[in-house]
C-alpha cells in the first residue's frame, strides 16, 4: 500500500512555511496523542504525523523529500528515517512534548530570563476644578522593590554565592522520560536554584533569601490640565520589582473626577443652567454668570425664551493635546413665578388686555400645524 504524502499527513500545502508546518504538527499532536485521544486508529495516526513532521520539519530532510519523495528514505537504517521509533534525538518534538505534557514551555527556556515586574493600579479622585487646571499629588504606594540590602543577590552580603552543581549555572535541568512511543525529552527549571544558576548557604537577612521587600513609597504625579474622568497616567518604572534582573513594571494612575454641583464637562466645554426671571427674559438684563476663572457678566437680550443657549468664549477646558480651550455653554432658564401679590396680578391682567398675553406669531404657527396634524 502507497505510503500517503506528507504534506497531506499534516494538512499543508507544498511550499508550506516552516512555522506553518510546526503550527499544524502541534495542532494535530495535541488533537492525537494516545494519552488524550482513546480512539482505536489515534496511535497509528500519531504515528504518521510524527513520521511526516521528523521530515518536513527538518530541512534538510525536506529537501530530499520534495526532490524524491519517500524514495529519499527506503533505505535508511537503524537511526534513519527508515528506523523509525518514536522521537529518538529530534530536539524539536522534545519541546513540544515537554511543553504539552510536561508544563516545559516557561518553567524550562524561559524561566531563567529577567522578567518584567507587574504593573500597579492606583485610583486618584480629584475635584473638577483640579482636572481643569492640573495639579501634583502625592499618592502613597505599597510595592515590591529589590531588596535593598543584598541587591537582589538572595545572599547576605559577604558570603559566598556559588555556581548551582545541578544545573551547572544554565538554570535548567534536562528530563528524559521513556514511553511506549520513545523517548520524552524536556527542559525544566533547576529545583535546587529555581533557574538562577547559583546557589548560597547564607540568605540575606533582611529578605531572607526572596531577593524583594515590601515598601510603601510616596509617589508624585503630575495630573496635566484637561485630564478627563476615567483616564489613566502611566508612571513608568514604578510598579512592582521585576525577576531575575527584569526591569520594574509600571504605575497606572486612573483618573476619578468628582461631579460638580453647578458645572458639568462635554468634551472641552463646560455645561451650566442658569436662571432668570421673566422681566430679564422680556426686557433683557445683563446678569452674572460664574465660571471656572470666577465670575463674568453676559447680555441676557430682549424676548430671551427659556432653553435658550448662549456662549462664553474661552471659559471651558484646556485640551490635552495643547488644541486650546473650550467654551462655557450657559443654558438659560425662564423661572415662572409662583406666589404674586395682588398688586402685581393686577399688572399682569392689564398687560393681558393691552395684548401682552397673546402667544407670539411663532407659538400660533406651531399650533396651527398641530391642528392640521390631528384634524
Amino acid at each position: 500500500m502507497a505510503k500517503q504524502d506528507y504534506y497531506d499527513v499534516l494538512g499543508v500545502p507544498r511550499g508550506a512555511s516552516e512555522e506553518e508546518i510546526k503550527k499544524a504538527y502541534r495542532t494535530m499532536a495535541r488533537k492525537l496523542h494516545p494519552d488524550v485521544n482513546k480512539e482505536p486508529d489515534a496511535e497509528e495516526k500519531f504515528k504518521s504525523i510524527n513520521e511526516a513532521y521528523s521530515v518536513l520539519g527538518d530541512p534538510e530532510r525536506k529537501a530530499q523529500y520534495d526532490q524524491f519523495g519517500h524514495a529519499a528514505f527506503e533505505n535508511a537504517g537503524p537511526g534513519g528515517f527508515g528506523g523509525f521509533e518514536g522521537f529518538g534525538g529530534f530536539e524539536d518534538l522534545g519541546d513540544i512534548f515537554s511543553e504539552m505534557f510536561f508544563g516545559g514551555g516557561l518553567g524550562g527556556r524561559q524561566g531563567n530570563r529577567p522578567r518584567r515586574g507587574a504593573d500597579l493600579r492606583y485610583d486618584l479622585t480629584i475635584d473638577f476644578e483640579e482636572a481643569a487646571f492640573g495639579l501634583e499629588k502625592e499618592i502613597s504606594i505599597p510595592r515590591t522593590e529589590t531588596c535593598e540590602h543584598c541587591h537582589g543577590n538572595k545572599a547576605e552580603p559577604g558570603t559566598p554565592i556559588t555556581t548551582c552543581p545541578d544545573c551547572n549555572g544554565s538554570g535548567q535541568v534536562r528530563v528524559v522520560q521513556q514511553t511506549p512511543l520513545g523517548q520524552f525529552a524536556s527542559t525544566r527549571t533547576c529545583s535546587r536554584c529555581q533557574g538562577e544558576g547559583k546557589t548560597f548557604e547564607t540568605a540575606c537577612r533582611v529578605c531572607r533569601g526572596s531577593g524583594t521587600q515590601r515598601k510603601t513609597r510616596n509617589i508624585k504625579v503630575t495630573i496635566p490640565a484637561g485630564i478627563d474622568n476615567g483616564q489613566t497616567l502611566r508612571l513608568n518604572g514604578q510598579g512592582e520589582a521585576g525577576q531575575k534582573g527584569g526591569p520594574p513594571g509600571d504605575l497606572l494612575v486612573v483618573i476619578r473626577v468628582r461631579p460638580h454641583e453647578f458645572f458639568r464637562r462635554e468634551g472641552r466645554n463646560v455645561v451650566c443652567e442658569v436662571p432668570i426671571s421673566f422681566v430679564q427674559a422680556t426686557l433683557g438684563d445683563e446678569i452674572k454668570v460664574p465660571t471656572l476663572e470666577g465670575t463674568v457678566s453676559m447680555r441676557i437680550p430682549e424676548g430671551t425664551q427659556s432653553g435658550k443657549v448662549m456662549r462664553l468664549r474661552g471659559k471651558g477646558i484646556q485640551d490635552l493635546r495643547g488644541l486650546g480651550k473650550g467654551d462655557q455653554l450657559v443654558n438659560i432658564k425662564v423661572l415662572t413665578p409662583k406666589k404674586l401679590t395682588a398688586k402685581q396680578k393686577d399688572l399682569l391682567r392689564e398687560f393681558a388686555k393691552a395684548g401682552g398675553g397673546d402667544l407670539p406669531d411663532e407659538a400660533k404657527g406651531f399650533f396651527e400645524r398641530m391642528k392640521d396634524a390631528f384634524s
